[in-house]
């Protein structure tokens, strides 16, 4: 049997720790709770030290990813429900997280809200972690006495973003190696083949045709104005990282993106399964629309979106409802709109909205596989135009060749 170290709430709501024999980690964990123990942390001894001790020092620098998130939000939730302080609960989650960082975080929280602080005041001072959604859902609540609630809804919030983003990586990782490799293949081509052609193309008298001349231009600048083209790489994409982290370069790329065919519309359909899940769940807890504007527009990741938010709630200030600015707004697509206007006419808004955000998930997903399966033609044709380039770069001045030899 191996021996399995343990961090558990008891009945009482007490903290204790100890250590427990058990074949396995869910035998331990059965073990436990016939004990009456909700198990918080559970590790086999050997394993616990030697895997902090390794991960500790990387950790107090790399930020919290969405699956530590995910997994800190359902034992939260879960410590909510089994009644246990907030105080103790803060401390529980503090011992039991691997993560060095967010460990670091939750000691600040901690000592905050025993000086007095509201959850939602503890936590939005650590906008690196707990982003102005969490917190201010973590407000909502806090205010209607549904934390439970707000901390299942955020938790599937998260880990559906998270699958979608996840899916969007694996989708981009095979055209970036492709394209990488295409790049490098282009370079060697360009550098170390179509010269060696041209000096004999040459040396034959032959008019060199247009690919080939764009080859030894392209060559020539490589060869003699390298570090020009170093300089124009480098300053460019500064200049354009620097451009997107403004708030009109955040907007203008959004913008530009919704406009391009198959990314656009997978941009669109998840902000607006965002919105309407984030919708319900403010109004639901009875957050006012103003305010709920408000964080929708911080917590939307569309800052074409969001702006558009900025007028509607200029309008909602006037005393016009919700479906009217959303019609004048310009990426709200009209099923969001019509469930919108039927919700607030029949007063079942918060029950309509949820249905509108599984909707336009399962829309995420198919824009996903439409992108997924557009992929391979579009790397097949491009590759196909690389190839056939060069191809004419070569064929063509040698065809002119064989026809001076007869």
């Amino acid at each position: 049997m191996a021996v399995y170290s343990y961090h558990a709430i008891t009945d009482a709501g007490m903290t204790t720790t100890g250590e427990i024999e058990a074949d396995s980690v869910e035998k331990a964990g059965s073990l436990l709770a016939a004990q009456g123990y909700i198990p918080t942390k559970l590790r086999e001894k050997s394993a616990a030290v030697s895997g902090a001790q390794m991960r500790s020092f990387f950790d107090l620098f790399s930020p919290v990813k969405a699956p530590e998130l995910i997994l800190f939000t359902k034992q939260f939730n879960t410590l909510i429900s089994a009644g246990v302080p907030m105080l103790t609960l803060l401390k529980v989650l503090q011992e039991q997280t691997e993560h060095s960082g967010l460990r670091r975080t939750l000691d600040t929280i901690h000592q905050d809200i025993k000086e007095g602080a509201s959850l939602y005041e503890a936590f939005r001072q650590h906008p690196k972690v707990f982003s102005p959604l969490y917190c201010n859902m973590l407000r909502a609540g806090e205010a209607s006495g549904s934390l439970n609630e707000v901390l299942d809804r955020l938790t599937y919030i998260i880990e559906h973003e998270h699958k979608v983003k996840s899916d969007i990586k694996s989708a981009m990782m095979y055209p970036i190696i492709v394209v990488c490799f295409l790049m490098v293949a282009f370079i060697v081509l360009l550098t170390g083949v179509i010269p060696r052609f041209v000096s004999i193309f040459k040396s034959a008298g032959i008019t060199l045709p247009l690919p080939t001349q764009i080859c030894m231009f392209l060559y020539e600048f490589i060869s003699n104005y390298w570090y020009i083209a170093i300089f124009i790489l480098v300053v460019g994409t500064g200049s354009l990282y620097f451009y997107l982290r403004t708030d009109q370069g955040k907007y203008t790329f959004y913008a530009t993106v919704m406009k391009l065919p198959l990314v656009g519309p997978l941009f669109r359909k998840s902000a607006i399964s965002r919105f309407a899940s984030i919708f319900a769940i403010l109004q639901s807890t009875g957050v006012d629309i103003l305010q709920t504007m408000d964080i929708l527009s911080d917590t939307l990741g569309n800052a074409a979106i969001s702006r558009e938010l900025e007028g509607i709630k200029d309008r909602l200030a006037e005393g016009h409802g919700i479906a009217d600015p959303l019609r004048s707004a310009k990426y709200f697509t009209p099923m969001l709109i019509n469930m919108v206007a039927i919700g607030e006419e029949s007063g079942s808004l918060e029950e309509l909205l949820p249905d509108v955000a599984r909707h336009y998930d399962t829309e995420v997903e198919y824009a996903m596989k439409k992108l997924s399966d557009a992929i391979g033609p579009i790397l097949t044709i491009g590759l196909a135009a690389v190839v056939g380039f060069f191809a004419l770069a070569i064929f063509l001045p040698m065809w002119d060749l064989t026809l001076m030899a007869k």
